[in-house]
């Protein structure tokens, strides 16, 4: 953000009290989550599974997302060009590197370079894949709703509209529950786009992407389910220990 010598101070106490209350209170939350789902991955799960947990974990990381609003609304009205200045650089650079990452002239190698980051993504949670399985993946990806234009269109649009909330809310006398307000509906944009076309591809990205999510699943051995049973405990233990850290 480029926060000026005046406003540092602040941002750092904000930015701290922050750690300190999700470490205490949110860490053993998401470590609790990752307990119910690692014990439901020795079996075949259906594409509503999957989506219920995908809501779950969305509304276990919202109470974070809020309180984050919270401590940071009183800082808005201190907020001034620089800081403009230094969100539109780094949206800009977002933008180029989602370009470079995911909308490459070429549609095989956009095809292409999707199937490595699904791979990656894939191996990192179920270890090593065979051929059938990196063949379910390509098929999936060549299949899918996915629409990187429209994506580009959209997150241009929430960075709009971000940056003439809190030019607004910088600019009048507004009162922090009022900041928080507005600072909730930009969040909430995320998961719910202002544009209704928007909001249908959202829904049918999202379904689709919850089916092909269970179909891998289905397919992975038991070895492949052990391996993603002793990630998640890891990360649930990293969870707990940090939280017990914090404590003491």
């Amino acid at each position: 953000m480029n926060f000026s010598s005046e406003q540092t101070p602040h941002a750092k106490e904000a930015i701290r009290r922050w750690f300190d209350w999700h470490r205490k209170t949110q860490l053993p939350e998401y470590a609790a989550l990752l307990t119910g789902l690692r014990n439901q991955l020795n079996d075949s799960v259906t594409p509503a599974q999957v989506c219920g947990w995908s809501e779950e974990l969305r509304n276990t990381v919202a109470p974070a997302f809020d309180h984050m609003l919270q401590l940071g609304a009183p800082l808005v009205p201190g907020l001034g060009e620089a800081q403009w200045q230094h969100m539109e650089k780094h949206y800009s650079k977002g933008n180029e590197e989602l370009r470079r990452d995911h909308l490459q002239p070429n549609i095989e190698e956009r095809l292409e370079a999707s199937a490595k980051r699904t791979i990656k993504r894939i191996e990192n949670l179920y270890g090593s894949i065979d051929e059938a399985q990196r063949r379910l993946i390509t098929t999936n990806i060549a299949a899918s709703p996915f629409d990187p234009e429209a994506w580009l269109i959209e997150r241009q649009r929430r960075q709009h509209e971000t940056l003439l909330t809190l030019r607004r809310l910088a600019a009048e006398p507004v009162e922090t529950e009022q900041v928080v307000a507005a600072l909730r509906v930009l969040v909430e944009r995320v998961e719910r786009s202002a544009d209704a076309d928007y909001r249908a591809y959202q829904v049918k990205l999202t379904e689709y992407n919850c089916a092909f999510i269970a179909q891998m699943h289905n397919s992975t051995s038991a070895t492949q389910r052990r391996h993603a049973h002793d990630k998640l405990k890891s990360w649930e233990g990293d969870f707990r220990a940090l939280a017990n850290h914090a404590i003491r």
